[in-house]
């Protein structure tokens, strides 16, 4: 489903009170007497999707204009998705835009009920809508949108070339991104291997080990205190087992006292289970006692005062923390360091010959790229030419019989994403004048023609699913005007198309017939804006004809025109 415009919402814009246009997806007209407001329906839908703030264009008396609108979109679509992506809402396929620009000149925007920057909505309308309008910034000016509309007007031709082409190009980035940093950073990169190499070596010459650190620190605390472990061990073994040189009979030992506890509770332990259990614990804490005192004494035989292996230790504990201050917070991380820093050195010591590697691959990807760029050139080029002609041809249809429009390719100095083609669409206004760019070689109303004609020639190539022209019938009629209508309505059977005219030969052909009319005030209110049925569309036309709602000629010339649209379909 392609995105659309379903309904605008104008108040306090021109002459404009307050109007809604509602929109069919396919051909849109909007008509009415000079004055009634009509052209407010283009600027809107421009300052809808990010068009410059008038503060000018404010009906007087307002302290504002408000434009909202409401488009069908896909849900889950790429719109819907950049919508999203900024915190908007999109509610059952639909997606409501509100602009407001107050008399002062500030200007607000909505999307999706989220407030956003004015830019964002010029960026989301490149791919919603076309304003093709005299005072508008016209889309397919832009230089990207011009070679973008030609690749996709070349078709199939240019898919596959164009893809391989970018795929080379990727690479050959990045071959010359690396290269680049090769090349300019190899001081630098020599500098990185002088210090890796300094520090392996600082390393691999104390050759620390895992968990080092951590261990010499508890030997160092064991031997520095050497006396005191000792003492204390023993002072904890004669507590609990007693001293052998003092006299018999004055136990105070631990195990003494535990084994008189015991004897007391033995001779009775038969009399109460309560008491027997406790009995059962003091013989426990006998064996534990004696266990704790067996393991004291132990420990304080093997606790020696060793100066020398404390000096030793002291001293590798000093090299370790150099080396933990350096490179890692503990010796395990000193040998995560030098295992990355191994690697990296041999990544660097590399670099010579991965530099002789990488200009070979980046001289035969500039051959390729050559190479691919010329066949797009080709491609492009026979689809230039293809498309100067179609819109030359519909131009003489468009009441511009001399006019000629070309597409010059300039080949860049230099590789692009899309090769290295520069696109620019030219016109020629008579057969003496040189082809100008579209913005100086036509004057206003001869641009949105030349306009008309591009999409009409683009249309199924170009992805942009709504056009709004105004003035594209500026200065026509007859034959001409009649040839107008019929390429909006044939680039209405791809697109949703609004179009804001004067001529009855080019409103015949919509499918849906919008009148503005001025109240009595002069102004446009809601009421204002009326979808016509049948006999309205006759009333209409027979007054843009001749004039007079009612007369019989004009009613008659009004059934002809509706009737030879009807029939172009």
């Amino acid at each position: 489903m392609r995105p659309r415009v379903e309904e605008v919402r104008i108040q306090g814009l021109g002459v404009i009170d307050e109007a809604v246009l509602e929109l069919s997806p396919g051909f849109n007209v909007v008509t009415g007497e000079t004055g009634a407001g009509k052209t407010m329906v283009v600027t809107g839908l421009g300052l809808l999707f990010g068009g410059r703030a008038d503060p000018s264009r404010i009906r007087p008396g307002a302290d504002r204009a408000t434009v909202e609108g409401t488009l069908v979109i896909e849900a889950g679509g790429r719109v819907a998705q950049q919508v999203e992506d900024i915190g908007g809402e999109v509610e059952d396929g639909e997606l409501i835009i509100s602009r407001t620009v107050s008399a002062e000149g500030r200007s607000r925007a909505w999307l999706g009920g989220r407030t956003v920057p004015v830019g964002t909505l010029t960026y989301l309308a490149d791919d919603l809508v076309a304003v093709h309008g005299q005072m508008d910034q016209q889309r397919l000016l832009q230089a990207a949108r011009q070679r973008a509309a030609l690749d996709r007007y070349a078709g199939n031709k240019l898919v596959k070339p164009l893809r391989a082409y970018s795929q080379a190009y990727k690479r050959h980035k990045q071959v010359g991104a690396l290269l680049e940093e090769l090349t300019t950073r190899a001081r630098e990169r020599a500098q990185e291997a002088d210090r890796l190499r300094f520090g392996l070596e600082e390393i691999e010459k104390v050759d620390p080990k895992p968990g080092e650190d951590a261990e010499l620190r508890g030997e160092e605390e064991r031997l520095s205190h050497a006396d005191a472990l000792r003492n204390a061990a023993t002072t904890a073994h004669t507590a609990l087992l007693g001293d052998p040189m003092e006299a018999a009979g004055s136990p105070h030992d631990v195990i003494s006292l535990l084994g008189e506890a015991r004897s007391a509770v033995e001779t009775v332990r038969d009399f109460d289970s309560q008491l027997a259990g406790v009995a059962d614990r003091l013989a426990e804490a006998g064996y534990l006692i004696s266990d704790v005192a067996t393991d004291l004494a132990a420990y304080a035989e093997s606790i020696e005062a060793d100066p020398g292996r404390l000096a030793a230790v002291q001293e590798r504990r000093s090299v370790l923390s150099g080396l933990i201050r350096k490179y890692a917070e503990d010796s395990a991380g000193v040998l995560a360091w030098a295992q990355q820093a191994a690697d990296r050195l041999t990544e660097l010591e590399g670099d010579d010959e991965r530099i002789e590697e990488l200009t070979r691959e980046h001289q035969e990807l500039t051959d390729r790229l050559t190479e691919l760029a010329a066949e797009l050139t080709g491609v492009r080029q026979a689809a230039a030419e293809r498309f100067g002609q179609a819109v030359t041809d519909e131009l003489t249809a468009l009441a511009m019989p001399h006019a000629r429009v070309v597409v010059q390719l300039t080949r860049s100095e230099e590789f692009g994403p899309e090769g290295v083609d520069e696109v620019e669409l030219r016109m020629a206004a008579h057969p003496a004048a040189p082809p100008l760019p579209l913005n100086k070689g036509a004057s206003g109303g001869e641009l949105s023609r030349v306009m008309l004609a591009i999409e009409v020639v683009f249309a199924g190539a170009d992805p942009v699913p709504t056009f709004v022209f105004d003035e594209v019938d500026a200065g026509v009629g007859g034959k001409a005007a009649v040839e107008i209508g019929r390429r909006l309505a044939r680039l209405a059977r791809t697109a949703q198309v609004i179009v804001v005219t004067h001529l009855p030969q080019v409103a015949a052909f919509a499918d849906q017939h919008l009148v503005v009319e001025k109240a009595s005030d002069g102004s446009v209110v809601r009421s204002g804006v009326v979808t016509l049925n049948h006999e309205g569309r006759v009333r209409e036309l027979s007054r843009m004809l001749a004039g007079l709602e009612d007369s019989e000629l004009g009613r008659a010339h009004a059934e002809e025109l509706l009737g030879l649209a009807a029939a172009d379909r």
